[in-house]
């Protein structure tokens, strides 16, 4: 009877450790699955947006300064080159993981590429003279970038939060688990050292 009760103490003991690193471990991989996609997301969706942004800001900005100069040669030799560019933009950023208030300015700002292309036809058209509608589409556009650039920074520092808040958590739980293992150690002592007296 005593063998058997050593061993169901020695058992006990290493089932509370055991339970206690698995509960420890998958709290710990919780957290810090949190912090991976926190950083994922912070370069995927958000640094990479914004130099998608920036880079039709610089298309965009091309084309205003050919505009206001009624450059022919631009729109003669160039101008189809930069659309193309900004398409490809615009679909590489739609691949992005969008918030819906950056889903709405995104809506607008495609809505806003083809009112610019047709304008520019009708600019051609006019001999490089009414340039009304153009300059409209274009202040329209960067006002969509300006928009843009700026949720991408409030949603990187979002995400920078979730994983503060995760680190954070980790290091709680880490000091938890120190107390917990000691105090756990403690009473394992007492277990395997306890002998109930046997009646004589």
């Amino acid at each position: 009877m005593g063998g058997f009760y050593n061993k169901l103490k020695w058992i006990l003991g290493i089932l509370m450790v055991f339970v206690l690193i698995i509960a420890t471990n998958l709290i710990d991989k919780n957290n810090f699955v949190r912090v991976r996609d926190s950083v994922v997301t912070i370069y995927e969706d958000r640094l990479v947006a914004n130099d998608l942004i920036f880079e039709m800001l610089k298309s965009v900005q091309e084309k205003e300064l050919a505009v206001a100069i009624s450059d022919s040669t631009f729109f003669d030799n160039k101008n189809s080159k930069v659309n193309h560019n900004i398409e490809a933009l615009v679909s590489r950023f739609e691949e992005t993981k969008l918030t819906s208030q950056e889903e709405n300015v995104f809506t607008d700002l495609k809505q806003n590429v083809k009112l610019l292309v047709d304008a520019e036809t009708k600019f051609l058209n006019s001999g490089y003279t009414d340039n009304a509608q153009i300059i409209k589409h274009i202040e329209s556009l960067k006002t969509n970038l300006s928009d843009l650039s700026k949720i991408q920074l409030t949603e990187g520092n979002r995400q920078m939060s979730i994983s503060k808040r995760a680190l954070d958590s980790v290091e709680l739980f880490t000091q938890i688990e120190i107390f917990i293992l000691v105090f756990l150690a403690i009473v394992i002592q007492i277990i395997v050292m306890y002998n109930p007296k046997t009646k004589s």
